[in-house]
C-alpha cells in the first residue's frame, strides 16, 4: 500500500493506495488559519503536525500499515515556514493568500531578473517577497533564519529529518530557474538569502528521505520507508487526475480556483500572469491561471444568506442566461490576468427584484467568468485544451459547470466518484518512488458524464464576460 499526505488551508487529508491504485482508507483533520489584519493569512506549523498525527491515528485505526511501501507528499503552495539552526518555528506560516508583501513583490518583480530566470510575475502570494516582509518588519526574525521551508516540507522534514523541497513547489517561491529546474543563486541574494538557507531539491517522483525509526514504530510501518518529493497541491492533484500530457487539463473549484494545464516544454509567459511553473515529473512543466476566491467565495455567501452552500446551488435549475447583476469575486486580491493584491469583491447593479437565487447566480458567473479570464490568458501563451475535467468541491454543481463549459466553450468532464485530489496524487507520487514507476500509472479517472456548452446561451454569457472585464476596469480605475 501506498500512503499521500495533503497538507490544505483548511485540513490535511491522508489516503492510503492498494497495489492497483484502489482506495483503502482515508482520514482528515481541520486546520484554522489566523487572519490578524486584513490581507494577512497565517498559519501555526505545530498544528500541521497535530493534524498528521490525527490522520495518521485514524488510518492506523483502519488499516494495517506493517504493508505500507512509499509516502507522498503534497501541499498548499508559497508559504513561508522560518527556521532556526534547531529548526525550531520562528513564527507563524506566512501562507498563499497572505497579500502583506504586495510592495515587496512590485520592488522584486521590478527587478527583469526574476521575470527572465523564473518564468513568473512576482506575486505578493510568492515566498520570496514574504522573506523581504520579514527582514524589513522583522528584523529579529530574518537574522535567525536558518532555513525555508514550504508547507508540505515542514512535513517531510518531520517525517524524515531531511530538509528536501521538489520542483513543482519551488518554482511558487520566485527563486526557482523554472527552465533549468534549480535555485537560482542571484535571486536568493537578492532577497538577502544563500543556497544554504533552502532546501535541497528532488524531481517529485524520486525518494527524499526515508521514514523515521520512531514513527515507523508509532504507526507499526516498515522501517526506511521511501517518502516521495511529492508536489504542490495543484500538480500533485494533476498526478491524481492524470492530467500530465500536452493538451490535458483541469478545471478545479476548491478554495481557490485553478485552470492548470500540462506542458511538454517550458513556455513562459509572464505578462499574462499565467503561472508556468514545474510539474512534479520530470521534464514536464504546466502552465496555470489562478484565482484566489472560487468556491470560497460561494461559502462566504452562504454564510452571509444563512444557509448552505449545496442548497443554494441546488435551488437554481437549469442555467440560464446571466441576469444585469454582476459580482467580482476579488475577496482577498486577485492574481490571473490581474495581479491585484488591493482589489476587493463588489456586487453589481443590484436592484429591488434582485433576490437570494439571482445573488447565487451571480456569484457562480462571477467565478466563472473569472476563470474565463484565465483560460483567455492560457490561451494567448498558446496553451491548447484537449480535454477539460473537473474536480474540487465546487464541482458538484451541475449548474456551475455547465456555466463554466458555456462561457469556455468546451465540455467539461465529470470523473466518477473519488477522490483524485492532491493526496491521491501524492501517493501516486510515493508509488512511483517507492517501485520506480514513471507517470504512465498516472491515469485519467473514468469519466461519469460529459457536460456540454449550452451553444443558445453561449452569447449570453461572453456578453456578461465583457460587462464584467469593464466593472473591473472601472473598479481598478477608483482605488
Amino acid at each position: 500500500m501506498f500512503l499521500g499526505l495533503d497538507l490544505g488551508t483548511s485540513g490535511l487529508k491522508g489516503v492510503l493506495i492498494r497495489e492497483d491504485q484502489s482506495l483503502l482508507a482515508e482520514a482528515t483533520a481541520p486546520l484554522s488559519v489566523s487572519r490578524p489584519h486584513d490581507g494577512w493569512s497565517e498559519q501555526d506549523p505545530a498544528e500541521w503536525i497535530a493534524a498528521a498525527e490525527a490522520v495518521l491515528d485514524a488510518l492506523a485505526a483502519q488499516a494495517d500499515l506493517s504493508a505500507l511501501r512509499g509516502i507522498g507528499l503534497s501541499g498548499q503552495m508559497h508559504g513561508a515556514t522560518l527556521l532556526d539552526e534547531a529548526h525550531r518555528v520562528l513564527r507563524p506560516c506566512i501562507l498563499w493568500n497572505d497579500t502583506r508583501s504586495h510592495a515587496e513583490a512590485a520592488a522584486l518583480d521590478a527587478d527583469p531578473r526574476f521575470r527572465a530566470v523564473t518564468g513568473n510575475i512576482v506575486f505578493p502570494g510568492f515566498t520570496a517577497p514574504k522573506l523581504v516582509w520579514v527582514r524589513n518588519n522583522e528584523p529579529q526574525v530574518a537574522d535567525r533564519v536558518s532555513l525555508v521551508l514550504l508547507p508540505k516540507d515542514y512535513l517531510r522534514l518531520w517525517l524524515t529529518g531531511e530538509a528536501a523541497g521538489e520542483m513543482s513547489d519551488a518554482a511558487g517561491t520566485a527563486w526557482l530557474d523554472t527552465g533549468r529546474r534549480d535555485w537560482d543563486d542571484g535571486l536568493l541574494a537578492a532577497t538577502g538569502l544563500s543556497r544554504a538557507q533552502m532546501p535541497h531539491l528532488v524531481e517529485g517522483s524520486e525518494v527524499s528521505g526515508r521514514l523515521r525509526d520512531d514513527l515507523a514504530a508509532r504507526w507499526g510501518m516498515p522501517k526506511g520507508v521511501p517518502v516521495a518529493g511529492g508536489g504542490g497541491d495543484n500538480a500533485a492533484s494533476a498526478v491524481g487526475v492524470g492530467v500530465v500530457k500536452a493538451g490535458q487539463a483541469f478545471v478545479s473549484l476548491g478554495t481557490s480556483g485553478v485552470l492548470f494545464a500540462a506542458s511538454d516544454a517550458y513556455r513562459p509567459d509572464a505578462a499574462s500572469a499565467v503561472h508556468t511553473f514545474c510539474h512534479a515529473l520530470p521534464q514536464t512543466w504546466h502552465q496555470m491561471g489562478v484565482i484566489l476566491a472560487a468556491a470560497d467565495a460561494l461559502n462566504w455567501f452562504a454564510r452571509i444568506a444563512g444557509a448552505k452552500a449545496s442548497d443554494l446551488t441546488g435551488a437554481l435549475g437549469p442555467l440560464q442566461a446571466p441576469g444585469r447583476t454582476l459580482f467580482l469575486p476579488y475577496l482577498g486580491g486577485e492574481r490571473t490576468p490581474h495581479n491585484d493584491a488591493a482589489v476587493r469583491a463588489s456586487f453589481l447593479h443590484l436592484d429591488h427584484a434582485t433576490d437570494r437565487e439571482a445573488m447565487t447566480r451571480a456569484v457562480l458567473e462571477g467565478v466563472t467568468h473569472a476563470i474565463r479570464d484565465s483560460f483567455d490568458a492560457l490561451a494567448g501563451t498558446g496553451t491548447r485544451f484537449e480535454r477539460l475535467i473537473a474536480v474540487g468541491g465546487g464541482s458538484r454543481s451541475d449548474y456551475w459547470l455547465r456555466a463554466i463549459a458555456t462561457s469556455l466553450g468546451l465540455p467539461v468532464e465529470v470523473p466518477e466518484a473519488g477522490d483524485f485530489g492532491g493526496a491521491f496524487g501524492a501517493a501516486r507520487l510515493g508509488m512511483m518512488a517507492a517501485t520506480g514507476a514513471g507517470a504512465e500509472i498516472a491515469t485519467p479517472p473514468r469519466i461519469a458524464r460529459v457536460v456540454e456548452p449550452d451553444p443558445v446561451l453561449a452569447p449570453a454569457f461572453a456578453e456578461a464576460h465583457a460587462r464584467y472585464r469593464d466593472a473591473y476596469r472601472a473598479l481598478k480605475g477608483r482605488a
